[in-house]
């Protein structure tokens, strides 16, 4: 019992190192050893035998010092709750990418129930995951199967979690943090090597297959449905499957909108080296489907001579905003009457795409109590320059000169829907300085737009962080104007790091002052002596006496 657990364990919580083998592969070695080695070898025998009993204590021992911390943080959060302190901000924890695999299966259940087990304790409400389209709906449209999910919500439901839940009609691979590929479904990708005009496409003629171009959302396209009526038959499907869980385990249902599930262009893709931090990106309305809505816009305004292309001396992906015609400070055609109207449509059609969507997920899902939410980049470089480039061609027309959030807000305000915003745990002096970050100004703004929509925000953090840093800045930020606070924040990604010793102990610290709100600042901390030796009582009141566990690998 106690090596089954040992194994569970060491896919989350790494052991120390011998010889580069793992705890997982010494348990048999050293019961092979133990039956079968001669008389002549038994010191050797005895020698191995420890080294491997050190390496399995040392494994265990670095798990009862992160279940401590767990135990430590839940028994405050209880006596939190009967005290009647403020809520907080509830954590919830994204989960790898791929924890339900594409044979429809939860991956390392084992290992992920004791991280579930860990988390609860450490006061996490829940967990994020991404329910794939290429994964559910894979093989032939209109046949759905949930099999790894049904899997996944049984397991956060035994264990008292919460999940977020992103429908997510994009592949898997490209993007920041990416760390394997799941496509769109077969017989869409077979659509669109049929016709590759479905595919966002940029003013080089290089396709983008994250996910549909938005400008057939309305056109029969995949075997005689439209891309909408096949998201929403999805969350249809979603819905009927999963409807005696929603409101209870599945409390929010995150609708994806673009790639990586957020609600803009590809316009910075990683694949293939085509971007790179901090370039400004390139327009994504190429496409045939595109074009012919560009078109139609620049004759209803009687501009026809702006219809037949996008702009062509926006530079490429990788220039800075002054390397280019369209977005130089000083008489940039993005400050132009052509600008104007350009990127009026880019955002406008951007804002349509979310709304029809939303529209659709609002009637599907709001008989449940289910939150729904919507996910916008934090696109925080060139932040500081007039043009704003980046988030211009990702689609939010945001500049020196007008609010590009707002409108965001307002869409999803009509819905009731959640802004799900990213970058929350970064400062502006820690991003390229030449390249005028603002990280910290550009949630500011996006706090103020949903203040003004009256719109919950909620956050993430755009890449892993596990330092104090940007814990502490991302609790500083949970606190919005108005005595508001933020309605969540999920914290990007569970993985083994994330369990390592000081990782955990910080991340549970983070847990508690978020739950804390405002009334964390007010309490004053104990001392490092203190919190060991309170950690170490909880240790003996809840795990095994290492002593035992010693004795078991003894005895095998």
């Amino acid at each position: 019992m106690a090596l089954r657990s040992m194994n569970q364990i060491g896919t989350l919580f790494p052991a120390a190192k011998c010889n580069d083998h793992s705890v997982r592969a010494k348990v048999p070695a050293c019961t092979a050893a133990v039956r079968t080695v001669p008389a002549v070898g038994i010191l050797r025998s005895r020698v191995q035998n420890r080294e491997r009993e050190e390496v399995m204590i040392s494994s265990f021992d670095r798990f009862r010092r992160s279940f401590a911390v767990s135990c430590r943080a839940s028994t405050a959060a209880e006596e939190a709750e009967k005290g009647g302190e403020r809520r907080g901000v509830a954590v919830f924890v994204m989960m790898p990418l791929d924890c339900v695999t594409m044979e429809n299966k939860v991956k390392k259940r084992k290992a992920m129930e004791v991280s579930f087990q860990a988390m609860k304790g450490a006061g996490v409400e829940g967990v994020m995951v991404d329910v794939w389209w290429g994964l559910v709906e894979k093989e032939r449209p209109g046949e759905y199967n949930f099999g790894g999910y049904e899997e996944f919500f049984a397991m956060a439901a035994k264990y008292g979690l919460k999940v977020q839940a992103v429908m997510s009609f994009h592949q898997c691979g490209g993007n920041v943090g990416d760390s394997c590929t799941i496509p769109l479904p077969r017989w869409v990708v077979e659509e669109m090597q049929k016709d590759p005009e479905l595919a966002y496409t940029d003013q080089w003629g290089r396709r983008n297959f994250e996910y549909l171009s938005l400008g057939c959302d309305d056109l029969p396209v995949l075997k005689g449905r439209t891309p909408v009526q096949c998201y929403a038959d999805f969350m249809r499907a979603f819905k009927q499957n999963f409807n005696h869980l929603l409101g209870n385990t599945i409390v929010e249902i995150q609708v994806g909108m673009g790639p990586a599930g957020e609600l803009r262009y590809p316009s910075y893709p990683e694949q293939n080296g085509t971007w790179r931090f901090p370039g400004i990106g390139a327009f994504q309305c190429f496409d045939k489907y595109m074009l012919s809505s560009l078109n139609a816009a620049a004759n209803a305004a009687g501009k026809p001579e702006w219809g037949s292309t996008g702009p062509t001396d926006a530079g490429h992906y990788n220039n800075w905003p002054e390397d280019t015609r369209f977005f130089k400070k000083e008489g940039g055609g993005w400050n132009s009457s052509y600008g104007e109207f350009f990127l009026s449509w880019y955002s406008q059609i951007l804002l349509d795409h979310g709304n029809t969507i939303l529209s659709h997920a609002s009637s599907i899902f709001k008989p449940s109590s289910a939150k729904i939410s919507v996910k916008i980049a934090g696109i925080h470089w060139h932040y500081g320059t007039r043009s704003h480039a980046p988030e211009l061609t990702a689609g939010y027309y945001n500049t020196r000169y007008r609010d590009g959030y707002v409108p965001i807000a307002q869409m999803l305000a009509r819905h009731g829907a959640i802004f799900n915003f990213t970058c929350i745990e970064m400062h502006n002096h820690e991003q390229p300085q030449n390249a005028l970050c603002a990280p910290e100004n550009l949630v500011r703004q996006v706090s103020l737009a949903t203040q003004k929509a009256q719109v919950p925000l909620a956050g993430e953090n755009a890449l892993p962080r596990y330092d104090e840093r940007a814990h502490d800045q991302i609790v500083r930020a949970s606190l919005l104007e108005g005595d508001r606070e933020m309605c969540a924040f999920t914290y990007l990604r569970m993985n083994p790091q994330l369990f390592e010793e000081d990782n955990w102990r910080r991340f549970v610290g983070f847990v508690q002052k978020m739950k804390g709100g405002k009334n964390s600042h007010r309490h004053s901390h104990r001392s490092w002596e203190d919190k060991k030796k309170k950690e170490q009582q909880q240790v003996e009141k809840v795990v095994p006496n290492l002593q035992s566990e010693s004795n078991l690998v003894q005895r095998v």
